[in-house]
């Protein structure tokens, strides 16, 4: 019981990053945009499962991403939360939502409430365009400190992991390259972080319980906000299906102790057919 306890603390914060993973699908924006990989009603469920040595592969947690689109805007949600079985040991209980442009998918707006057993954390992004700024806040609220405050100055390919997500879908895959590094930058709490992807080719994956599929697949450098279960530098793997809607399938990572997979699990309001999918 100890040892499985100790394992389980290594996976404490995961899924609060792992939803951020999700969300960082590397495909190089077009100048002109395509027809949407999403729409209104779109919701995506994954379950999250650990796994370390001389321990099997568990489901520990669940992640769901959803959109809502009213009057020219797309919000979207994202939620996190470790199954109850495990809520004794990691209480997760996570929720991010952006609200942006349904035009220009620039991020407006970014919100994260994150709940980590005892451990509560608020995050707010809003972005200027007009200045060419993002103002950031944040707050740890067990410390009962004050907000913290930080403007920075953006450029046009500046977003946060969740638009990112959402913005990256609606690109044209022949414009990738196989094994070039692509940087990106990302807006975190409280400065501007640059990574990268590189596209690995196409494969075919199969996810037990909901079929084979077409993919792109992808490796990313992760970057935290100094989460110590993940390190700056060390790379994810990311599965996207080979179709109009270019959802995650997949995403993989390692962690101190063990490593953490993210599995497709249901979807619906899908915009295109899942063309990807192997019958």
């Amino acid at each position: 019981m100890f040892r499985f306890f100790l394992y389980l603390c290594a996976v404490k914060r995961s899924l609060t990053i792992l939803i951020i993973l999700l969300f960082s699908a590397p495909i190089k924006l077009q100048a002109e945009r395509p027809v949407l990989a999403f729409g209104d009603g779109e919701r995506l469920e994954f379950t999250v499962s650990y796994r370390a040595r001389m321990w099997p592969n568990t489901v520990v947690g669940d992640i769901t991403l959803s959109v809502l689109e009213q009057q020219g805007l797309f919000t979207i949600v994202g939620r996190g939360r470790s199954r109850s079985f495990f809520r004794w040991f990691f209480d997760v209980n996570d929720t991010y939502t952006i609200v942006m442009d349904a035009e220009t998918l620039r991020p407006l707006t970014y919100s994260e409430r994150t709940r980590q057993g005892n451990r509560h954390f608020n995050a707010d992004f809003k972005f200027d365009w007009d200045s060419m700024v993002v103002n950031t806040s944040w707050r740890n609220l067990n410390r009962h400190a004050e907000n913290s405050y930080k403007t920075m100055p953006i450029t046009e390919d500046c977003v946060d992991a969740v638009s990112l997500f959402y913005r990256l879908r609606n690109t044209d895959p022949a414009t990738l390259r196989v094994g070039v590094p692509v940087p990106l930058n990302m807006v975190l709490r409280n400065s501007i972080r640059q990574t990268s992807y590189t596209f690995l080719g196409r494969e075919v994956l199969n996810i037990p319980g909901v079929g084979r599929f077409n993919t792109f697949k992808f490796s990313v450098m992760l970057v935290t906000s100094g989460d110590e279960t993940f390190q700056d530098g060390s790379r994810f793997y990311i599965w996207i299906s080979d179709d109009l809607n270019r959802i995650p399938l997949q995403v993989q990572s390692p962690i101190r102790v063990g490593s953490v997979r993210i599995r497709l699990a249901g979807h619906s309001g899908l915009k295109h057919p899942l063309t990807s999918r192997i019958r």
